[in-house]
């Protein structure tokens, strides 16, 4: 029996199924969250299928959550998606199913779940769940397939990030045959509201780059406040300073409202994950997040950065 029989056995099994995906989520972590709720309720119609965590205001036209009870936890299959370790699972209650399974595409640091699917030559979660559902001919609805089509499209950086291979290509061709607004969907995801703008403006104009590459920018809580942004909607300017052809790899260091930083570390070709490992952090090879408690640990993260280019 391959894995994904094995998973497939499990959400037959089970009346009740509770998805989770990682805290402060992106097209991937709710794509493939809700894009396997949408799949268990188009072959198991009547099966009690739930998604949880935080709605993030930012991503509300992709999809919303449902009001999960602690009840529904009794005798209930756990499906936990695109989290690499368990302090980034979104609803601290995920251990209070009957049986746990992990989804993911990240490194394999933290091996938690009764069953552990990783794949990490897949670009994304939902390029996962969706070669389960094609692999095994389950059905696919429209909203499936444009949720997880997003989660693809998001996490391979509209197909140009390393990740992106010939088999992610063919799924996301399956996927578009569906009947979905794409041209919506990517107008969407590729837009910003005007004060993110005013944001990347910012970025360009205070980016530190040194002479082998490595670039820094720090978004400070008064700058956040100034712009009336969240910390979720300063993710739209993470990959700007890629497009600057002399930079290589760069941290935007967001300070957050109890004083610590989230780090966010992007490379075009040295791995930058084992840096985040350093800092309460993950991630892949070319795109991590760390997490920094003071001026002086970001000033390490950053020499770190600069040391791994020479």
């Amino acid at each position: 029996m391959t894995i994904f029989e094995h998973i497939l056995e499990k959400i037959k099994e089970y009346d009740t199924i509770i998805i989770h995906r990682h805290m402060k989520p992106d097209p991937d972590a709710l794509g493939s969250q809700a894009g396997l709720k949408e799949i268990i309720l188009a072959n198991f119609p009547d099966k009690k299928v739930l998604a949880t965590g935080f709605d993030e205001p930012s991503l509300a036209w992709l999809t919303q959550m449902d009001s999960v009870q602690d009840e529904d936890y009794q005798s209930a299959l756990v499906i936990i998606v695109d989290t690499a370790n368990r302090p980034r699972i979104d609803d601290k209650r995920y251990g209070q199913g009957a049986f746990q399974i992990k989804i993911d595409h990240h490194p394999d640091e933290d091996q938690y779940g009764d069953i552990s699917l990783v794949d990490t030559s897949a670009s994304s979660a939902s390029e996962i769940i969706a070669d389960f559902a094609l692999s095994h001919q389950l059905k696919l609805s429209d909203s499936a397939a444009r949720l997880l089509y997003a989660g693809i499209v998001g996490d391979t950086g509209r197909f140009l990030y390393p990740a992106t291979s010939a088999k992610t290509l063919a799924i996301a061709s399956e996927l578009r045959k569906y009947d979905f607004d794409f041209a919506t969907m990517v107008r969407q995801m590729d837009s910003f509201p005007y004060k993110v703008a005013k944001l990347q403006a910012y970025v360009f104009d205070h980016l530190e780059i040194d002479a082998h590459g490595a670039a820094r920018v720090t978004l400070t809580q008064d700058l956040m406040k100034k712009y009336e942004l969240t910390d979720a909607e300063t993710s739209a300017i993470v990959g700007s300073p890629g497009k600057i052809d002399s930079v290589e790899a760069w941290g935007i260091f967001v300070e957050q409202p109890d004083g610590h930083y989230r780090v966010r570390l992007r490379s075009k070709r040295v791995f930058i994950n084992e840096i985040a490992k350093n800092h309460h952090g993950g991630g892949h090879p070319l795109a991590s997040g760390a997490n920094s408690y003071s001026l002086d640990e970001n000033e390490d993260i950053y020499k770190e950065l600069q040391e791994a280019l020479i």
